[in-house]
């Protein structure tokens, strides 16, 4: 009994041992954590510095008088176009020009077999010669009858008689001649030319291929040629375009001016001038058909192009102008970023106009005085201060370079109705 309760206290004296050694462990744990964290708490790493504000540039907006303009879209038109069909039938020998080339009036494109004409031709011209021949006769009876007359060796009715072969004769003579001039014009019309100058199409028939001739839709279609200098560019106006040209031309003054942008162009670089409106305003939208007119020498411009079209809605106005690329998009609206008098940027919405000598007029939302951020708008923020140097605003002399070394002349063209 005394050994089995020296076992159980030896045990209990144990277990007591290993709590003390753990208790005084987990002590010695938390007593460094402790100390770790005062160490951290003494030692911690400096605050980082605040980034220098942004560097931009800044300008007044340039203030100068820019002509009122309307914007339209449209697309380009020939000035003539013209079906190429045949007046007489056969069979095509000769094709005389390479698709997509620029034809002349009166350039030789087509030779239709001329053997059966110059056979028809020579058969006309012997009968022409056959009729000469009996009216040659009949002129000389008519004459040897007159003579008798006076001797009374022939009777009044075989005088008539011998007049109504003359002019029988006479009018034998004349069919021959027009059927030798019918003749000739077939012959003729086996050389198909162009009608007009312009650029022509790819050719519809080989040679080889029997063709028919007819007047109107009826012939065989060779091929088309459009005029494309001039060129009309053909648009929808509204009803203020009608009685802004109406008031213009009563006032005698002259035809508006055009400028034409292309899809891939930043400046207007096309020049012409307003050259029609329709008879009648279109019942159901309200607008009206209107046409301007344009000098292309190089055919550079072609029917069906796009293009943007502004014209001149009035006379010079004055408009405040900033670069294009300063300009921002805020969801639905447009922002220019303003230097604020305390050194803070400021957005300011804006209405904008159209692009002149390139730079954006500013229709709206801007005072002269506004100090605009021209540059660095990248690293620029509403509400963040900057740091601002003093720029100019210029008209972009490139662009009036460019279009001038290139734009054609305005067309010579008159409002019509």
């Amino acid at each position: 009994m005394n050994m089995l309760t020296n076992h159980i206290e030896a045990e209990d004296d144990v277990r007591q041992r290993r709590s003390g050694r753990i208790r005084n462990g987990s002590i010695a744990i938390v007593a460094l954590l402790l100390a770790g964290g005062a160490w951290k708490l003494t030692h911690q790493a400096p605050a980082q510095a605040a980034p220098p504000p942004a560097n931009v540039t800044v300008a007044t907006p340039l203030v100068r008088d820019v002509r009122a303009w309307d914007d339209y879209v449209g697309r380009f038109a020939p000035s003539r176009t013209v079906e190429v069909r045949p007046r007489v039938s056969g069979q095509i020998v000769g094709v005389h020009f390479k698709d997509g080339d620029t034809v002349r009036q009166g350039q030789l494109l087509f030779t239709i077999d001329p053997r059966p004409f110059a056979a028809a031709l020579a058969e006309a011209r012997a009968n022409a010669a056959s009729a000469r021949s009996a009216l040659a006769l009949a002129q000389s009876d008519l004459a040897r009858a007159n003579r008798l007359v006076g001797d009374e060796a022939i009777s009044a009715g075989e005088v008539d008689s011998l007049k109504a072969r003359v002019q029988a004769g006479q009018a034998a003579v004349a069919a021959a001649d027009a059927r030798v001039r019918e003749k000739a014009l077939d012959m003729e019309f086996t050389q198909v030319r162009a009608p007009i100058t312009g650029r022509i199409s790819d050719r519809r028939v080989d040679p080889g291929n029997q063709i028919a001739g007819g007047e109107g839709t009826t012939g065989s279609l060779l091929t088309t040629i459009n005029a494309l200098d001039p060129i009309y560019f053909s648009f929808d106006g509204s009803e203020a375009l009608f009685l802004k040209a109406q008031r213009a031309r009563a006032a005698g003054q002259a035809p508006s001016p055009v400028e034409i942008q292309l899809q891939d162009e930043s400046g207007y670089r096309w020049k012409g001038q307003l050259d029609f409106t329709d008879n009648g305003l279109d019942p159901r939208s309200g607008t009206i058909r209107g046409r301007a007119v344009l000098h292309n020498p190089n055919y550079f411009l072609t029917p069906g192009m796009f293009g943007n079209m502004r014209l001149a809605s009035g006379g010079t106005q004055r408009a405040l102008l900033v670069p294009d690329a300063a300009v921002q998009t805020d969801q639905a609206r447009k922002t220019l970023l303003v230097l604020g008098k305390d050194g803070k940027v400021v957005a300011k919405p804006v209405e904008l106009g159209p692009v002149v000598d390139g730079l954006r007029v500013i229709r709206s939302g801007l005072a002269p005085t506004d100090k605009v951020i021209i540059s660095g708008t990248q690293m620029a923020l509403p509400g963040m201060p900057v740091q601002a140097s003093n720029g100019r605003i210029a008209p972009d002399a490139t662009v009036d370079a460019a279009a001038a070394a290139t734009a054609p002349q305005p067309a010579e063209a008159t409002f019509a109705h």
